[in-house]
């Protein structure tokens, strides 16, 4: 949703005043692109799930100790699924499905626009009686 003429003016306004306050810091930010971020954040989650994945397979190996194979393969699968969800949730905010006008447009909007399943079930039990 684009801003309009007022929430601008406010916009640049306060861009201004923090350039005017702490030029190095608006200087930074301005530089910083989120996209490099998320990639970074996703290089971090694979070598997490790397790990995840050898711990859980030396818990494997590890057959002959019981507490650590639990242990090891435990923590090692929760680290894995860890990295895993995160790093999906880095990938839908990178390619741009992630935002908030998409999940809007989602099966949660649908959902809101349709009957509970109360009315759905009273509107079958009228149309029932009325035919």
């Amino acid at each position: 949703m684009p801003l309009s003429e007022n929430e601008q003016r406010l916009l640049d306004q306060i861009e201004r005043g923090l350039v005017d306050d702490d030029p190095k810091f608006a200087s930074a930010v301005r530089s910083t692109n989120p996209r490099t971020y998320l990639v970074r954040r996703i290089r971090r989650n694979a070598v997490l799930f790397v790990l995840g994945l050898a711990m859980l397979i030396v818990g494997v190996v590890l057959s002959q100790l019981p507490a650590l194979t639990v242990t090891l393969g435990i923590l090692g699968f929760a680290i894995m699924l860890a990295a895993a969800l995160r790093g999906a949730a880095d990938l839908r905010r990178i390619s741009g499905r992630g935002t908030d006008a998409h999940r809007r447009a989602g099966p949660a909007a649908r959902r809101r626009n349709r009957p509970s399943f109360t009315e759905r079930v009273e509107e079958r039990w009228r149309r029932r009686w009325e035919n």
